[in-house]
């Protein structure tokens, strides 16, 4: 079993090397990079934006709640600020993703290989890996910080209206509020993780769809594989990520 998960991981490292070895032809796949940023970005926007909304109303009760145990509620609006951008957003963004993109990815390359057009592909001497997996791992580095950006304001709005309806909070004593603490650091670092975690899901997407095989069933193997050790992998590089970023702070 041991062996069996080695071998994986130097598979998935040489997979990544051939993929990031035609960097230098990118340009020439343009196209289909754009394509695929709209598959990554553009599509998920009504998802990400149901999933966002509600995120902020927990949080703004959570927020009450907490602010309520201190007497302090001035500070609801910079804990939900600060807990949103480095937290919240980038990963729930990356767990509902890895459903949605991840396992699109892993059955269409999957499908792709057990139909044998990628084998098609290469005897036309195009490389699935400038061709297919390169655009994708690409759209997911561009495509996840601009939605995690978008899911932040969703959020933080969501939480502003919440609180305006049920407590009539000032939206000028909420957004002040927030921005007292706001630190350039909070958005950046949440940018930084979704950068990780959209290669995470993309790379994983392609890997587990070019080692697809056995029909149907392993199309389906591939998929569940792929949306299981993303989300496990999100969650361990969250936790590596935010010590790499926040322990120069203490």
């Amino acid at each position: 079993m041991r062996f069996d998960f080695l071998a994986g991981v130097g598979e998935y490292i040489l997979f990544l090397s051939r993929v990031f070895g035609c960097l230098p032809k990118f340009f020439k796949r343009r196209q289909e990079f754009v394509l695929q940023m709209k598959r990554v970005g553009f599509d998920s926007l009504l998802l990400i934006t149901l999933t966002s909304a509600f995120t902020g109303l927990v949080t703004a009760l959570q927020a009450v709640y907490q602010a309520r145990s201190f007497s302090r509620a001035n500070i609801v609006g910079q804990l939900l600020g600060k807990s949103t951008m480095i937290e919240l957003a980038p990963v729930l963004t990356a767990l509902v993703l890895t459903g949605r993109v991840g396992a699109a990815i892993a059955a269409e390359i999957g499908s792709m290989r057990v139909s044998e057009q990628i084998d098609a592909l290469q005897s036309m001497s195009i490389k699935p890996e400038e061709f297919l997996y390169l655009p994708r791992i690409m759209a997911g580095l561009v495509a996840f910080p601009l939605i995690v950006i978008f899911a932040d304001l969703i959020c933080i709005i969501s939480a502003w209206v919440f609180f305006s309806v049920r407590y009539g909070v000032h939206y000028h004593t909420f957004f002040n509020n927030m921005r007292a603490a706001f630190e350039s650091f909070d958005l950046i670092s949440g940018i930084i993780k979704a950068i990780v975690f959209g290669f995470i899901i993309t790379s994983m997407g392609c890997f587990f769809g070019n080692r697809t095989s056995g029909g149907a069933e392993g199309v389906g193997s591939s998929t569940t594989q792929t949306v299981v050790y993303s989300s496990v992998l999100i969650l361990i590089m969250d936790f590596f990520v935010a010590w790499v970023l926040l322990g120069h702070m203490h």
